[in-house]
């Protein structure tokens, strides 16, 4: 294991709905990011309070706009925050930029003023690959636009960073496996994945409570989240993230009608792929004898192979079954340094 690598640490800074004038029918940006402020506001003491928390041996820092579609704010606007967060890239107490915003609003004179500012990685918030779904949701741009702006993201140098959602009006597991290969297609490195939470104040809202949206359970979401995670990972492309962040605070019911705002989605959706991951090992393997599964795995990775309240475990066991092979006991043994790689053999001992 490489213990001299830095870990990453962000600094969020949440840019208001002014950026995006698009009514999304999942979207109340209010609650999502948690604030009604206007953007021309003094973000270097929310940036000089956060440096102070962060020990600049152990982390590497990031700054990172979020909440509104950064690109589409005023011009003006725009460039005095990215100004001012350059020169923290330039004292060196901060090693990159990072924003997200929409398909649409994304050409050459917008990527010419964040490369002249020294922003390094852009989220584009794809959400979906299919126009059906993306019509459904009015979104506001096609399944073509936001192709060409990752593209021309991933052509101008920046690492781009492609955003999508599950449980969109419309959409299918097979709509959302093809978003997630149209990101890696894409030329994207990273990738964020999230749940369709429904939010009060919402068209969507309005649309469960009719009963014409039907919204995730926990449940689901994990296992299409997992579906779209191994498209990721086959094809080399970071999870920055699965579900929505902890500090959006969206917990709270007074905030959200149904959904999957789950916690720890991530690591659900983890287990997800670890089980999926370990049948294709164990199928190769059915013909050896032993009456107990050994499952070699990553470092710190035994829960999420065990799953919650070790519902792995009961569906590797349920599995074997199934395929008329006995097995009496599971043990998880940590071997590997390198997440999601396993082995899988049996034994008597």
């Amino acid at each position: 294991m490489n213990n001299n690598a830095k870990k990453h640490a962000n600094i969020p800074i949440f840019i208001p709905h002014e950026g995006c004038p698009n009514g999304c029918v999942f979207c109340n940006q209010k609650k999502i990011t948690g604030t009604t402020a206007l953007a021309r506001r003094n973000i270097v003491p929310e940036i000089e309070a956060a440096l102070a928390t962060i020990d600049p041996d152990v982390f590497e820092t990031e700054i990172a706009f979020f909440g509104g579609s950064f690109t589409g704010i005023d011009r003006s606007e725009m460039k005095r925050l990215l100004e001012c967060v350059n020169s923290f890239v330039k004292e060196g107490r901060v090693s990159s930029i990072r924003l997200s915003t929409r398909p649409d609003y994304i050409n050459g004179e917008i990527l010419d003023i964040l490369s002249n500012y020294g922003v390094l990685h852009i989220e584009l918030g794809v959400q979906s690959a299919s126009d059906a779904v993306l019509s459904a949701s009015k979104r506001g741009h096609t399944a073509e636009c936001a192709k060409k702006a990752l593209q021309m993201i991933v052509d101008r140098g920046f690492v781009a960073g492609g955003q999508m959602m599950i449980g969109l009006p419309g959409s299918t597991l097979a709509d959302e496996i093809q978003t997630a290969k149209t990101i890696c297609e894409c030329g994207a490195l990273e990738a964020r994945i999230y749940p369709t939470v429904v939010f009060y104040d919402t068209e969507l809202c309005n649309m469960a409570k009719r009963g014409e949206y039907i919204p995730l359970t926990t449940a689901d979401a994990a296992k299409r989240a997992a579906k779209c995670y191994r498209i990721f990972l086959e094809n080399g492309v970071k999870v920055l993230r699965v579900g929505l962040q902890s500090s959006e605070n969206l917990s709270s019911e007074n905030e959200v009608f149904a959904g999957a705002n789950h916690p720890a989605l991530g690591e659900l959706c983890e287990g997800r792929v670890y089980l999926d991951l370990i049948k294709e090992d164990i199928e190769k393997k059915l013909c050896t004898n032993g009456n107990t599964l050994v499952i070699e795995a990553p470092f710190g990775e035994t829960s999420k192979i065990s799953g919650h309240k070790k519902e792995n475990k009961t569906a590797l066991l349920q599995y074997l079954c199934n395929k008329q092979k006995t097995v009496r006991n599971i043990k998880i043994v940590e071997k590997f340094d390198e997440k999601f790689r396993i082995n899988t053999y049996f034994t008597d001992n």
